[in-house]
């Protein structure tokens, strides 16, 4: 009996141990879980803000890229509209000495056939600047605006209203609704 007992008492001992081994055991893989754990869900949050800053990135670059493709577009449409713009302000002299020269009063059959034809170039040059969006800006009579008309005199006539374009030196000319040259004017005050 004593046998027994001495062996009852080993066992109980040895089976204590051993529930005293597996909780430490159970109790450091606690502790060791959730220092995993909150490990991971430090890296996890990490990984979230980087995440975060990249899908911002990417929204910004979107942005910045549909700017530069509407900028773009824009730009394209407007050297489109305005093509002919260098050209158009290269004829305009060209244009001024033909309005002068037909201004020419002819003396006989010779000069005004040579009148002639110099008109039917004029009329065919001003319909093709026409094609393109070119017009005279219109100024006798109207009221002075500083955008269209350059005022070179100013005079004062009692029976006109003030600030109307009383004469007009040189046209001037609109590319669609870009100014290209201003007209010279006499403006009363």
């Amino acid at each position: 009996m004593i046998k027994d007992d001495i062996e009852t008492t080993e066992e109980n001992d040895v089976v204590e141990t051993i529930e005293q081994v597996e909780a430490e055991l159970v109790e450091e893989s606690e502790n060791k879980g959730q220092d995993e754990l909150s490990k991971a869900n430090e890296r996890i949050a990490e990984l979230e803000a980087k995440l975060e800053e990249a899908e911002n990135r990417i929204l910004r670059i979107q942005a910045d890229f549909e700017n530069y493709k509407r900028r773009a577009r824009l730009d394209q449409e407007t050297a489109s509209t305005y093509r002919a713009q260098s050209l158009v302000s290269d004829l305009l002299p060209a244009l001024d000495n033909f309005e002068r020269a037909l201004q020419i009063e002819a003396k006989d059959d010779h000069a005004k056939s040579i009148l002639q034809g110099m008109d039917m170039v004029y009329r065919s040059i001003v319909e093709a600047l026409k094609k393109e969006g070119v017009e005279a800006i219109e100024a006798v009579g109207t009221q002075f605006d500083p955008h269209l008309h350059q005022a070179v005199m100013q005079v004062d006539e009692p029976d006109v209203e003030s600030n109307v374009v009383l004469e007009e030196f040189q046209k001037g000319y609109k590319l669609k609704d870009r100014v290209l040259r201003p007209s010279m004017v006499k403006v009363n005050q």
